[in-house]
């Protein structure tokens, strides 16, 4: 690219990042816009609960937006990994893998986050297909199916309470020995929820689809849909290594104006928040291109 220098960059150029690119776009913003192109969902099949794109392929609905962006022509987009970032007096230095340097007053990371998936068999292949993470996102697609939830003590009993809104045939997989209290155990148990404490061997599955667990025991049940919430770490290491604060979670902090703790920093999207969804992070860009746009103005007036 012969340019070098823009107002902002942007790291991260799935739904949150081409958000606020539209945003800064339509403000006559010069901007960047860096992706590597490895979205968190690249192996869901469908997106929902977002209106005007309901039930439509996550590539399709990325692929349009980056269409209509790349119609304000301030906004250009570079293919290629963001591995490097400096501060300097005048605002910051991002390097790319290729060796390219590109500068400018104001970053947003809209980078997501990396999720680290359990080493049982199968799981990986099910994950964003029939393994889910959010019931708004996939629930009414699974309603009333056999489902297994994964996880234990007190987020295994929230996350049943949950679940059992979309389907009561529930049953919950401590993977180990449940760290459920006595009461919690007895209200699920109330509610008609099976507790399978066995270790889980692996997933039987037809191309993502789950059809059963296998306990380490040989035991196995029967189920169309999983839920579970896998740890997960920042996609991308550079806000931290530039000093931006994260939260207990292991999400970047941001306040409400999607500002971190560095000045000139900012971040959207699912590598700041647990509501992951293609809706949010489209919420949360826009407004970050906003408020990017006006701490310029207020720089600059």
């Amino acid at each position: 690219m012969e340019q070098k220098h823009f107002e902002v960059i942007i790291v991260g150029g799935s739904y949150s990042g081409l958000s606020a690119a539209m945003s800064l776009g339509r403000s006559l913003r010069q901007v960047l816009v860096i992706d590597s192109g490895l979205p968190c969902n690249r192996q869901t099949p469908h997106s929902h609960n977002f209106l005007t794109q309901d039930g439509e392929k996550p590539a399709v609905i990325s692929a349009k937006a980056k269409l209509q962006v790349d119609i304000y022509k301030t906004v250009q987009f570079y293919n290629g990994l963001a591995v490097k970032a400096l501060k300097t007096e005048n605002g910051f230095e991002i390097t790319t893998e290729s060796g390219e340097i590109f500068t400018a007053r104001k970053v947003l990371f809209a980078t997501g986050v990396r999720d680290l998936l359990p080493e049982i068999e199968g799981f990986a292949a099910c994950w964003g297909i029939s393994v889910l993470h959010c019931p708004y996102c996939h629930g009414y697609e699974v309603k009333n199916e056999k489902t297994a939830i994964i996880a234990n003590g007190e987020m295994g009993f929230e996350y049943a309470k949950l679940i059992s809104n979309w389907t009561k045939d529930l049953r919950l997989c401590t993977n180990g020995k449940s760290e459920l209290s006595l009461e919690q155990t007895q209200i699920l148990k109330n509610h008609d929820v099976q507790i399978f404490e066995e270790e889980i061997k692996s997933f039987e599955h037809n191309e993502g689809y789950i059809k059963k667990i296998i306990f380490k025991n040989g035991e196995n049940v029967e189920v169309n849909a999983i839920y579970a919430r896998p740890a997960f770490e920042q996609h991308c290491p550079i806000p931290e290594i530039l000093g931006c604060d994260i939260n207990e979670q292991g999400l970047l902090k941001v306040d409400a104006m999607q500002k971190t703790n560095i000045a000139g920093v900012f971040a959207s999207g699912d590598c700041t928040t647990q509501m992951r969804s293609v809706a949010i992070a489209v919420s949360t860009g826009s407004f970050a291109g906003a408020v990017i746009n006006k701490e310029l103005i207020d720089e600059e007036f």
